[in-house]
């Protein structure tokens, strides 16, 4: 680990101590749950927010603090008069900032105000709303996801275990809000599934990265939901990925990225509930294809670049896994619980 990495590290350590905080000293919108503030698995990091102070007001980064305070990154640089070497409105500009924006974040952490608002009086958006490509989709990462997919999938050829990861996208136009609401309609599709999954962000330029060295191009981890289109994905394309999970806000995310300091993989598990009931429930252990080799596999020929979205793939206990089959419906609301990291919360309408 470089020198100026570490430093980051250091100075943000207090950001990573605490227990989980439900953050409820300012209440929630009328008929929404206090916004949880999970604690950090890492020794050190930072949650990165991008939101809203206020509706109709500009989008810009934020530091949520262990205790659910949001420090206003641009307006507490110009507080302590700092000129930052990224955009603070703009987390891929911050993802390519590279070690020198973590120290900068630290170094404004460090010396913020005492003027902030609770996460229950913002509004917060996707981190990335705008994706700068589609987002890179890891397929079947976990044997029992496979297992249990072989009875109902169109592509009925592939019956091993692949030997290498898997690979699709999604369009940009799905992404969606931690917190907003993912558009059903029954014209479309009557099959819309739950996929929680581990999105990485990239924090640097890459191609043919080496396994040994894939971690030092990861900037941060979110919680991501594939939400798909089972219907559209099996039977009108034909067992065919890309249009079944490209839907409309069919792409929840955050609802914060933790930069990677901040996140023991080991310690990860990726959740889903529906309705208050659980669905999926596994560990970053049991991924077959851990990140590693993930990012290596994947930027063999193809350069990837800060802000890129990796989503790592979904455990078993998906709805078109189940007998009989289950899919969400209008009013149902999806958790996604990315342990260590926050918690997302949809509903369908």
């Amino acid at each position: 680990m470089d020198t100026n990495r570490r430093d980051a590290l250091k100075l943000g350590a207090s950001a990573a101590l605490s227990g989980m905080i439900i953050s409820n000293a300012i209440a929630a919108p009328e008929g929404q749950p206090p916004i949880v503030v999970e604690p950090l698995t890492g020794k050190a990091g930072f949650r990165i927010a991008n939101y809203l102070p206020k509706m109709g007001a500009t989008s810009r980064l934020g530091l949520v603090t262990n205790d659910g305070l949001v420090v206003d990154i641009p307006a507490e640089a110009a507080r302590q008069k700092v000129q930052l070497s990224f955009d603070p409105t703009s987390m891929i500009s911050l993802a390519g900032s590279g070690n020198k924006g973590l120290v900068e974040l630290a170094a404004l952490f460090k010396g913020r105000g005492s003027n902030l608002q609770n996460v229950n009086q913002v509004i917060l958006l996707s981190p990335i709303p705008k994706p700068q490509a589609n987002i890179y989709c890891v397929g079947w990462n976990y044997l029992d996801h496979f297992e249990e997919g072989l009875k109902h999938r169109a592509d009925t050829a592939v019956k091993e275990y692949p030997k290498v990861p898997v690979f699709f996208s999604k369009g940009t136009q799905t992404m969606n809000g931690p917190f907003d609401n993912i558009p059903y309609d029954a014209g479309i599709s009557t099959m819309i599934d739950w996929e929680a999954e581990l999105a990485v962000v990239i924090g640097k330029k890459g191609k043919n990265i080496s396994e040994e060295n894939a971690m030092d191009y990861v900037f941060g981890y979110s919680a991501y939901n594939d939400t798909t289109a089972r219907d559209i994905q099996q039977k009108r394309h034909s067992g065919q990925w890309f249009k079944g999970k490209s839907l409309d806000g069919h792409g929840p995310m955050g609802p914060w990225v933790v930069t990677a300091g901040g996140v023991n993989l080991d310690d990860t598990r990726v959740i889903c509930r529906v309705n208050g009931v659980e669905k999926q429930n596994a560990s970053y252990k049991q991924m077959y294809f851990k990140i590693p080799t993930i990012i290596a596999e994947l930027s063999r020929g193809l350069t990837l670049l800060p802000g890129d979205i990796i989503a790592t793939g979904t455990p078993s206990g998906v709805g078109a896994g189940r007998t009989p089959q289950e899919f969400m419906k209008p009013g149902d609301i999806m958790e996604t619980n990315i342990t260590g990291i926050g918690i997302l919360r949809n509903k369908i309408t």
